[in-house]
């Protein structure tokens, strides 16, 4: 098992599935981090992501991207502009030793080397082509029960989407995806005896 910061287990072995599965080691450990953040294993972070993302779309629902992007962007300008300017009047004065107050932002590499660049090249490209190999799989029916299974979930996607709008699902989508693995955690023992019943009874039926 591997174990998180806080001395929560993880699943065994899942940075190694997704390495076998062609994905990379940088993939599998993004993934590892938003499993990080859906399980609420850092509360600081995810309660600030969730936030984030939640206000977010509540504001597409009213204001244009280009709107929110733009005023997100003088609202960091708004404050790290004048704090700039403030530690500069202090150097004048020789209140300070003329420090840049976000030096050690400036000093982060976040550059990418040719190397990185081309792993995240064969990654996307890896990822492009399993997606368009599944979907010919599906749509020229190389599985007639899977063809069949991709046909209802096309028809109860054009159903939902009469009902209710993208931004909406996707709304939902974060609500759900960070809400339901927190109850599955707190309530794990009593999720998991419902889930026996309802196989027990399904295999009856199927009898």
């Amino acid at each position: 098992m591997l174990t998180s910061q806080d001395g929560q287990k993880k699943p065994r072995g899942f940075v190694e599935r997704w390495e076998e599965r062609g994905i990379g080691v940088e993939a599998a450990k993004m993934a590892s981090k938003v499993l990080d953040l859906l399980y609420w294993r850092d509360v600081g972070t995810t309660g600030l992501v969730f936030t984030g993302l939640v206000v977010g779309l509540a504001c597409l629902f009213q204001l244009s991207a280009i709107t929110i992007l733009s005023n997100l962007g003088l609202g960091i300008m708004a404050f790290t502009l004048p704090l700039c300017l403030l530690y500069k009047a202090m150097t004048l004065v020789r209140l300070n030793d003329g420090s840049h107050p976000f030096q050690s932002y400036l000093d982060e590499d976040r550059t990418l080397t040719d190397e990185d660049t081309v792993r995240m090249a064969e990654q996307i490209v890896l990822l492009i082509a399993t997606a368009v190999t599944e979907l010919k799989r599906l749509f020229f029916i190389d599985s007639i029960m899977d063809s069949v299974k991709f046909v209802v979930f096309l028809y109860l996607l054009s159903y939902v989407g009469v009902q209710t709008n993208g931004l909406t699902l996707v709304m939902t989508g974060v609500i759900c995806a960070f809400s339901l693995p927190l109850l599955y955690k707190l309530q794990q023992e009593r999720i998991d005896k419902v889930v026996k019943a309802i196989k027990k009874l399904v295999e009856k039926g199927t009898e």
